[in-house]
């Protein structure tokens, strides 16, 4: 029984540094076992999205650290049918869930439509408290110059 308990703890230790979108990783010191990981996000509905986040993981730990950063860019075309195809309410739609602790705390990023300045929101945020604050991040991308814009400001004339 407890052969099988290492056998499985070293699977999901090797398992957890496994990731497809990881495009970077960062060690913060060689006496530590926290790193900086980059990962590479695609918008699932709005492909023509791609975020980048970093956060710091720490493999060792129980709990990983709540900071993050988030730059969502255009890197694909932005269709009108597209934006039909998401949630518009003010609370947006969770495109990603990763979980930092045994304790509940998660790293989530909800994309949220702001139609007067026909942009999409990208915000991400720890579900836990930490020392006081709840830690976030928020990128942007304008819709400007897309099919997607132009489509929107025509059916305004």
């Amino acid at each position: 029984m407890r052969f099988r308990f290492c056998v499985g703890l070293t699977a999901l230790l090797v398992l957890t540094g496994c990731n497809d979108n990881e495009v970077g990783d960062v060690s913060l010191g060689l006496f530590t076992t926290k790193d900086i990981k980059i990962e590479s996000l695609t918008d699932p509905v709005v492909t023509g999205v791609t975020c980048h986040l970093s956060n710091v993981e720490a493999d060792l730990d129980l709990a990983d650290p709540s900071d993050m950063s988030l730059a969502c860019r255009q890197t694909g075309s932005i269709s009108a049918a597209m934006l039909s195809d998401i949630d518009r309410s003010k609370e947006g739609e969770l495109l990603y869930r990763k979980s930092k602790s045994v304790l509940f705390k998660s790293l989530k990023i909800r994309r949220i439509y702001d139609a007067d300045s026909q942009s999409l929101l990208y915000l991400a945020y720890s579900t836990k408290e930490t020392r006081g604050s709840f830690k976030h991040a928020l990128s942007s991308v304008p819709l400007w110059g897309t099919e997607a814009w132009r489509e929107a400001g025509s059916d305004e004339q």
